[in-house]
Order: C-alpha cells, then structure tokens, then sequence
C-alpha cells in the first residue's frame, strides 16, 4: 500500500492528542491518530487519571458507609478488596473508551493502532499489531504520547510485590502493609486510597514535606489527615536499595531504617514516552527525563513537528494537555498569535482532596507583597453539615490595597470543582479580579460555593479590625 496522506498526523490519543485532533477537525483539517493501544485514551484513561479517581471515588463510599452511624441500621462495616474496588473502575474506563471512541467517529477521524516511529518529518511508519505496515503523510504532525512511571535500573520492577503506578492497578491481592515511594501527587493519592482500605502505608518522603509546592497550611492539613488514617510518613528520606523477598519487600533507606512490608509501589517520578519514535530521523533530541522542549506554539525544534501533554513536562495533568492539544492545532492553523495553557489550577484527588490556583503564602511573603488572608472552614458550613464532610477549609489570598485575588487553596470536598469559582473572578480583566464580588454577590444556600462569601468577609473584616485598632 502506498502513503496516506493527511493533514495533521497525531501520536497518541490522550488527553493531548484528542484535544490536538479535534480541534484540527474542527479548523477543516484531515486528521489521522495513532495510538500503540487497539483502545482509544491514552494513559490517562488506561492506567492514569481514570483509574485512580475512580478507585479513589469508591473508597471514599466505603469510608462514608464505614462511619457514618445512620448506616449501622443496615449493616455493620465492611471491609472490601482492593480488586474488588477496582472493578468498579474498570467499569468507568470502559464507559470513557466508548464515549471517545464514539467522539472520534462523529468527527471522521482515522485511528491508527500500532506503534508510530518517524520516516522524515512529514512522513509516520505505523507498524500494526499483526505486524502490517502503514505510510502516513502530513504536512504537521504532533507527538502527544504521554508519560510513563521512571524506573530506575537498580529496583527490580519483575518481582511480583514490586509494583510503579501503572502494574498497581494489577493487583490482585489487599496488601497488609504497602510502602509507597514518592510522595508526590500520585503518591499522595494511593496513599489516602490504600489508607481507606484499613492498609498500613508508609509514605517515603525524599523532601522535607509533602507536595511541597503547596500552600503549607493546605500542606500541612493533607499530613494531619494521612497520619490521622494511620499513614507514617517519613520525610527527607532516600532508598539505598530495594529487596524483594519471597512473602514481600524490604526498602533499605540511607539513613539506616529498614522498612519491611507486602508490597512496594514506585511513584517517585514520570519519563517522557519519546523512546523508539524515531526522533534520530528528524534531529529532535529529548531531555534526560525523554520530554521535548517547545516554544510558545507549542513547536519543537523541527518547525512542523509540535508537542503537547505529559511528553513536554510542566504542569503534566490531564487538563492542561487538553488545552495544550488544542492550542497546537490552533497554532498550526494560525501561528500569527501564540496560544499556550498558563492558569492551570492544581487538582489532586487524596480523601480529602485539594485544589489551588495562584500564589501562597510563602510566594507572597518572599516577594514582600502586602496581602491578606479571607478564610472559610467547612466545619461552620451549612451543607458540609448535611454532608458530614466537613473537614477542610477555602483559603483566599488577596492583596491589601487593590483587594485584587492572588491565591485560591482549597482542602476538602469537592475542592477541585470549588476552585473553578475563585478561578474565573480571578481571570477577569483590569479590575475584574476583586475580592469585594464574593462580598456582593448572592450564593444558593446551603451551599460548598458560599464558602466563598464567607472566606471573603472575614479577610474584609480582618482589614477592618486593624483601621478600628
């Protein structure tokens, strides 16, 4: 069979990758997607996002039925399996594949399964799972192939209670005791997941505390509630060597301790998926952790080749590669005007989860901004009453003088659909960006959004306490 030509080619169908193509689609283009798997959604609806909120959804049910009194009329609790959970995500994977699957019909966008590598920088070879061989052509192509869990050589990821964010999702057994490697965000959120489950966790920390890019008091909150679900964290902590045994896994650490459990799960850092793409037969060049640098049309250093998602590195959520997809194709439509993901709020899903957007506190001291703090704890809610999920707060950070919202962290419930509020004031215009529109501005009640009415008069308040002094 001779080429395929196309207008714009994509590689991979994640979150990048179908924003990419979509939005191509929509600006009149014919476009074809490869992905290396037969089912549309990347790693994030695979082994990624997906997954792991699904699982942690269902774990935070069993928490609430666990604890609630109201349920001891009907049951006492329960315990469930980790497998057992899992099914339930399995469930949702298979609603996403088939909604995406769906969304690419509708739009008359050819999918590609196999394994892509670069011919020369128009050119795709597609090599197909029963070794068949394809030749697409385009004028544009964008690499959206996602990450991967770093593995580092010397940890021995064959050994069945050894496992990294991708193979956890395999296992078929409830761990007594699981140690997790890596305290960052996918880290965090296997913790409260295996935590909720009655499992022992220790959380190794290699920094002096967790999610350290946090606001500290939304930090230090995460903490108290980990250790308050009987997870042991140790921070400033590295491994020497791992040890698989024949009923689990010692985890050696520098500092001398030796940490025995069931099982270990390596979270402790992601690579970019540039391996056996080809890039030798167009120059392009990743970094030490296999991502690609792009400028602010999301091009990287071949003019017609663009980049999105995971595989360019910051901010790595699933959210912003969306965006990131549909800029590119945006770009290469129009590249007069860049258009590139800057406000990207932060959501991770621990029990409770968290949300924030702007600077913290520390950002703000180091810079010697005047600001003030508006805070709404969710205790004092009327609907996290009724909810009884009731830990957690809103934080709003603003500035004395302009009132103008310079940071919103949010910890607990809903948090991560609670930031979007804060989100669009703070994206106004000029002096749209006011802290006095939550003051003035009427909230369905009982509501979790009030919170904002709340937080913002009590950072008024604060300012009039101090001109009454």
């Amino acid at each position: 069979m001779g080429v395929i030509s196309y207008d714009v080619i994509v590689l991979g169908s994640g979150p990048a990758g179908e924003g990419a193509a979509m939005n191509a689609v929509k600006l009149g283009k014919r476009v074809a997607v490869v992905d290396q798997r037969s089912q549309v959604g990347g790693n994030c609806t695979h082994q990624g996002t997906i997954p792991s909120k699904a699982l942690r959804h269902a774990v935070q049910q069993i928490d609430n039925f666990n604890n609630n009194p109201m349920f001891r009329e009907i049951g006492e609790p329960r315990w469930f399996s980790f497998p057992n959970v899992m099914k339930n995500a399995m469930g949702v994977i298979r609603k996403q594949v088939k909604s995406r699957t769906n969304h690419y019909a509708r739009n008359r966008v050819d999918l590609y399964a196999g394994h892509a590598s670069f011919v020369d920088d128009t050119t795709v070879k597609v090599i197909e799972a029963d070794g068949h061989a394809q030749t697409l052509s385009a004028k544009h192509i964008v690499i959206a192939t996602g990450s991967r869990p770093y593995r580092p050589a010397d940890v021995n990821f064959s050994h069945p209670r050894i496992y990294d964010s991708d193979t956890i999702l395999n296992l078929t057994h409830t761990p007594r005791r699981i140690i997790i490697y890596g305290a960052g965000v996918i880290g965090s959120e296997y913790a409260s997941i295996f935590a909720g489950l009655g499992v022992l966790v220790d959380l190794i920390d290699t920094r002096d505390r967790l999610l350290s890019f946090l606001d500290k008091e939304i930090s230090d909150a995460l903490s108290y509630h980990l250790r308050n679900k009987n997870v042991i964290i140790r921070n400033n902590e590295e491994y020497q060597k791992i040890e698989g045994t024949e009923d689990g896994v010692v985890l050696h650490l520098k500092s001398g301790k030796k940490i025995k459990a069931n099982a270990l799960l390596w979270a402790n850092g992601r690579t970019g998926n540039t391996q056996n793409l080809g890039l030798e037969s167009i120059g392009l060049v990743p970094d030490g952790r296999g991502q690609l640098k792009v400028d602010e049309f999301y091009r990287t250093a071949v003019e017609n080749i663009y980049a999105a998602g995971d595989v360019i590195g910051w901010p790595s959520l699933a959210s912003a590669s969306y965006d990131q997809g549909r800029y590119a194709a945006a770009n290469i439509k129009d590249a007069s005007t860049p258009h590139f993901v800057t406000s990207v709020p932060t959501g991770i899903y621990t029990i409770p989860e968290i949300s924030s957007l702007g600077r913290t506190e520390e950002e703000l001291t180091r810079d010697a901004v005047p600001y003030e703090v508006g805070k709404a704890f969710f205790n004092r809610l009327a609907r996290a009453q009724i909810t009884g999920q009731t830990a957690g707060m809103l934080k709003i950070l603003f500035h004395r003088d302009t009132k103008e919202i310079l940071g919103i962290h949010c910890f607990g419930d809903q948090a991560a659909e609670i930031v979007h509020i804060g989100q669009t004031i703070m994206d106004q215009p000029g002096e749209g960006n006011t802290l006095e529109y939550f003051i003035y501005t009427t909230f369905n009640y009982p509501t979790m959004a009030e919170a904002y009415r709340v937080a913002a008069l009590d950072g008024m308040n604060r300012l009039f306490d101090e001109e009454s002094e």
